[in-house]
């Protein structure tokens, strides 16, 4: 039973484990992102922050807090944390159409759950996207939304 338990934990271990990597090749490049993802990622999902918007005093706030909850930083981490997520996932930052998952399709953008679930459903057997206009081949993915959505856009 005790050796049963032990493959248990550390099947799940593995498992959290190869999620987080996944997770974390899948932010933004770009300077922060190790740290970003080694702070944030150990305790919850990328959707938890990629799906928000927020302005570089709302990051801080919430950087903060995830540390008053447990979260650890130095304070030069937390610097680049805070800067990762405002350029990343700031106000006017926009979505990495072929890494976001569905919480950002679905929250940034406003593609419908059946929209994103398809685009991401996409992405896995179609080379990257290019362009917005790409999206036109997903289906179920409304053309006129796409088109309205570009300026919000990156690949």
């Amino acid at each position: 039973m005790t050796r049963a338990l032990f493959l248990l934990i550390l099947a799940a271990s593995l498992a959290v484990a190869f999620i987080d990597d996944e997770e974390a090749k899948a932010l933004p490049d770009g300077a922060g992102k190790e740290v970003t993802a080694k702070v944030c990622l150990e305790c919850h999902g990328a959707g938890h922050f990629r799906g928000q918007r927020l302005t570089q005093t709302e990051w801080s706030d919430k950087v903060y807090e995830m540390m008053d909850n447990g979260a650890k930083a130095t304070d030069d981490e937390v610097t680049a944390v805070v800067a990762y997520l405002t350029k990343n996932f700031g106000k006017e930052s926009k979505v990495w159409v072929n890494t976001a998952p569905l919480v950002e399709l679905k929250s940034v953008l406003g593609f419908s759950i059946p929209e994103g679930d398809a685009i991401v459903a996409y992405r896995k057997d179609h080379p990257p996207f290019k362009e917005w206009r790409d999206l036109l081949n997903v289906p179920g993915v409304d053309a006129k939304k796409a088109e309205s959505l570009k300026d919000k856009m990156l690949f």
